[in-house]
């Protein structure tokens, strides 16, 4: 495996280095914030993830090994495994309350949302997805990262990365067009 650019900046956070530190999140905070907003659907929910993100990078940059990883790779992994966590705890919420029945009149806001553009519309799409399957998207198409770098941060085959990818965009797709039958 080829030097990681990162190598000697990750180096320098590991050593306690603050400037290093700072020049890290500087470099990496957009890519890592999109990614929680896309995996999470919520801009706030993203932020806090994306500096948890930074705290665990900044108290285990020690433990990043280069030979055994790119260190985006590893930065993506924690990123992607605290999203999850968010996920399953919103899952997980029980209650002996049940929920206000929804009104099925139009929202207040349906002139709003038949006026938004098809970006917002993918993500909502996305949103709908199988986990896994917004994670590759997400990883290849918004993160631009290689089907083997995203392969690598998910832990599975590329020739499984494909698949997902397929199967993602046809569902996405059934997404889209569903949502042109109901506008």
């Amino acid at each position: 495996m080829s030097l990681d650019p990162d190598a000697e900046l990750v180096r320098r956070v590991a050593a306690g280095d603050p400037s290093a530190m700072r020049e890290l999140v500087s470099a990496k905070l957009p890519r890592l914030l999109a990614l929680a907003q896309r995996m999470l659907g919520d801009r706030s929910e993203a932020e806090d993830v994306a500096q948890e993100t930074f705290l665990r990078i900044w108290k285990h940059a020690g433990n990043w090994r280069q030979g055994t990883a790119k260190f985006d790779t590893w930065a993506h992994r924690i990123s992607l495994n605290l999203c999850y966590d968010r996920l399953r705890k919103k899952r997980d919420v029980l209650t002996d309350v049940l929920p206000e029945q929804i009104d099925p009149g139009a929202l207040p806001d349906a002139g709003l949302m038949a006026a938004e553009g098809d970006a917002a519309r993918v993500e909502r799409a996305l949103q709908n997805l199988a986990p896994r399957q917004r994670e590759a998207i997400i990883l290849v198409y918004y993160q631009e990262m290689s089907n083997r770098e995203a392969a690598q941060v998910l832990d599975i085959s590329v020739d499984a990365l494909e698949s997902l990818l397929a199967r993602g965009k046809r569902a996405l797709q059934t997404i889209l067009l569903g949502d042109d039958d109901h506008a």
